[in-house]
């Protein structure tokens, strides 16, 4: 008997069931052997509310989503894949077990040390300010930017690019906005630093400062309408803004976008979801950190010599 006969002969012997469930004859219920997947609802990939999955609250420190964000899953629902999700944390994991991530945030200086076949040692070392950090994930990233030789250049490095061999902070800082983009049309005295720079130690438990220096504009033409941006870093936006500029300005503000509840809900991540993330790589990242702690007791540290 072929297959397309025997296709034939189930699909009868379902047409004769149904048929005899129309009459007066006593309807069939078919169980399934194993009932428990159809009377179940299939469990998540990372139960939330499971005690066994989840560290207690206070042992996760409240600014790890400002530490880490890139283990945070994307907010756009249209990229969000649980699995996969869970497959890029343990990678950043391992990969942060060959290579030393320090804390920055956007404002500060770092020197980043990559492989390059061209050069003479085979590595290139970029110092340079941080002025965006973007992405989630393993394809999270950033941008330094420096000005040699009275051009401005601009690097943009993937976080866990396998590629990079070291990373340094010369100085944590904050500024007064998230992304410092504007320093493209400043003056290049705002994104100067010397190549040769040493870093600058914080102590133990220190607050990271916030910078409140504000960059000067040049003249238009600008990249970008800086001034529809509400940036607080910028001092001279408004020398540059003819009345007709600002008044197309004031016509596109939207001041009740910061009521919009909505909108903020879809640019973030609940909470519980954030405390579900972080209580997985939680024990992974504190060993990591108190790693570093020591290794920065050893710089500071100096051994006195014999006389």
């Amino acid at each position: 008997m072929n297959i397309s006969s025997r296709l034939h002969r189930s699909i009868y012997q379902c047409l004769v069931v149904c048929e005899r469930n129309k009459g007066s004859y006593p309807r069939f219920i078919v169980k399934p052997k194993n009932s428990r997947w159809f009377d179940k609802a299939p469990k998540p990939f990372f139960d939330v509310h499971d005690p066994k999955n989840r560290v207690v609250n206070s042992l996760i420190p409240p600014n790890f989503r400002h530490v880490y964000p890139e283990f945070l899953p994307d907010p756009n629902i249209e990229y969000r894949n649980t699995l996969m999700e869970k497959l890029q944390r343990t990678d950043m994991l391992k990969r942060r077990r060959q290579i030393d991530i320090p804390e920055f945030y956007v404002g500060s200086v770092m020197a980043v040390t990559s492989s390059d076949p061209h050069a003479a040692g085979k590595t290139s070392r970029f110092v340079g300010i941080c002025i965006d950090r973007y992405f989630t994930g393993i394809r999270s990233a950033f941008i330094l930017r420096n000005v040699i030789d009275h051009q401005g250049i601009e690097v943009d490095f993937q976080m866990y690019d396998p590629t990079i061999q070291k990373i340094e902070v010369l100085r944590l800082e904050k500024r007064l906005d998230d992304k410092l983009l504007y320093l493209r049309d400043c003056l290049p005295e705002f994104s100067t630093f010397d190549m040769d720079m040493e870093p600058e130690l914080l102590p133990d438990g220190a607050e990271v400062p916030v910078n409140p220096l504000k960059a000067i504009l040049k003249p238009r033409p600008w990249l970008e309408r800086w001034e529809r941006q509400e940036l607080k870093g910028i001092a001279n936006i408004m020398e540059y803004l003819n009345p007709k500029r600002i008044r197309k300005w004031h016509a596109r503000l939207e001041p009740w976008e910061k009521y919009d509840l909505m909108k903020q809900y879809r640019k973030t991540i609940p909470e519980e979801e954030q405390n579900a993330v972080y209580s997985e790589v939680y024990t992974e990242l504190h060993q990591l950190e108190l790693m570093r702690k020591k290794m920065k007791r050893k710089k500071v540290f100096h051994r006195p010599k014999k006389a």
